[in-house]
């Protein structure tokens, strides 16, 4: 008990950014998830145009909320906002990029046939979970980096 005390203590800031950023995850991804599907299942916007307008919503979302609450910004520099446009789009084209064909793929291993709606569905749904890891540490090391504090002595 002792041993994971000491672990937890050692690490309580990076387990608390991940906390948050869950948190803050959780209500982006739920917000995006509902305007991608709208946009693609009943507007009928193709895949990377109903994912792109989702996740530049949710970018604006998460820049002001993971600034604020997960990364504690308080000096904001002028580049802030360009790595994050940065690191949001990257970690947006490697995702989407690779979800689609990875999922087109599996679901041509089999007999059956599936159709196009099904295929591009879930390579949302999984290109949001390869861009949810990606994006945090982009934005952890990247993005919000903490350049110049002095560590707290323990």
């Amino acid at each position: 008990m002792k041993k994971i005390k000491e672990l937890y203590e050692r690490n309580k800031d990076f387990i608390m950014e991940v906390i948050h950023f869950g948190m803050v995850g959780v209500i982006n991804t739920l917000m995006g998830w509902v305007i991608m599907a709208v946009l693609y299942n009943l507007i009928h916007m193709n895949y990377w145009l109903s994912s792109g307008i989702s996740y530049f919503i949710g970018s604006v979302f998460s820049y002001h909320a993971n600034a604020k609450v997960t990364f504690k910004v308080e000096n904001k520099d002028k580049w802030l906002p360009w790595r994050f446009a940065i690191n949001i789009i990257v970690c947006y084209l490697i995702a989407f990029s690779v979800a689609q064909p990875f999922v087109t793929y599996l679901f041509s291993l089999g007999q059956k046939t599936y159709s196009q709606a099904l295929i591009d569905n879930v390579a949302m749904l999984l290109g949001m979970c390869m861009f949810i890891v990606m994006n945090f540490f982009g934005q952890k090391i990247f993005v919000f980096r903490k350049i110049g504090h002095k560590k707290k002595n323990s």
